[in-house]
């Protein structure tokens, strides 16, 4: 029997795999995934207008196993308490999560954790600017360019060893 190669997948490769996957209209249907992340959670049905880019991220480390970290937490900001913090110029495409101030007006530090906030995964930087591949944005997981100012934590999720 020819040896199997292990196949690595990040959180980032699995993300793509959703890419494109948008709420659904009025108050009719919600996406069944998005309920299911929400569930995943510990929350009860949510429709899927409700903020899901935690939820998101959260179901793409449980698909992932065990040994990825998670906050189980629909709040973004809840990710600055999980796995390993890495500087933004430290950040790499593969397991880096980029939590971000939501909101044009004055916002918290990231030593506040119950304000509005987004989550996502770093997909690059360019011209000052992050790149995130999330859920939530513009109401379907794709990949969005924030300003830079707006980082306020890089978190690497490496699985637990």
């Amino acid at each position: 029997m020819p040896s199997m190669k292990k196949v690595e997948l990040t959180a980032f490769d699995l993300a793509g795999r959703f890419l494109g996957l948008t709420e659904r209209a009025g108050n009719l249907e919600n996406h069944p995934l998005i309920v299911w992340w929400f569930e995943l959670c510990g929350l009860p049905k949510q429709p899927d207008e409700v903020p899901w880019c935690s939820v998101f991220l959260n179901g793409l480390c449980w698909l992932l196993g065990p040994d990825v970290p998670r906050s189980k937490s629909a709040a973004a900001r809840s990710w600055l308490t999980v796995a390993q913090a890495v500087s933004l110029d430290q950040a790499i495409i593969g397991w880096d999560v980029v939590i971000l101030k939501r909101g044009a007006g004055p916002q918290p530090g990231p030593d506040v954790f119950d304000a509005p906030g987004h989550v996502g995964l770093f997909a690059g930087r360019l011209n000052g600017d992050v790149l995130v591949r999330g859920g939530n944005q513009q109401n379907s997981v794709n990949d969005t360019r924030f300003p830079g100012h707006r980082v306020l934590g890089v978190r690497r999720l490496l699985p637990l060893e």
